[in-house]
């Protein structure tokens, strides 16, 4: 049973499938040399992981929405991201339609109302 939540894209098996080579790619970002030679020819990194169109323009575009709907998992992502300096504010920016400020001042007025 699929569960639809507005806004967002739910992680289950199908989409797991669907994101394999993207997800292995982002895994592979654990250690510094495979950063280094995706940041040196990103267009080879892909395609030795056997990105499909669609995961290899959300890579160029590094659009998290993007990012996801290609079946990308949000915990393997924040790897990709890292190599260009985002952390998972600029992540919640992006997802959010928010400058990095505007987010983070929406996340500090949430906390106060806590």
């Amino acid at each position: 049973m699929s569960q639809t939540i507005p806004g967002t894209t739910p992680f289950d098996g199908d989409v797991a499938q669907k994101g394999y080579a993207l997800n292995k790619m982002c895994f592979s970002f654990n250690h510094q040399a495979n950063r280094d030679a995706f940041v040196a020819d990103p267009e080879a990194y892909m395609q030795q992981y056997g990105l499909n169109a669609q995961q290899a323009e959300a890579i160029r575009s590094k659009q998290v929405l993007a990012l996801l709907a290609a079946g990308g998992n949000a915990y393997y992502l924040a790897k990709f991201a890292g190599i260009f300096g985002l952390d998972m504010q600029d992540i919640g920016a992006q997802q959010t339609g928010m400058t990095k400020d505007q987010f983070k001042a929406k996340l500090v007025a949430a906390n106060e109302q806590c």
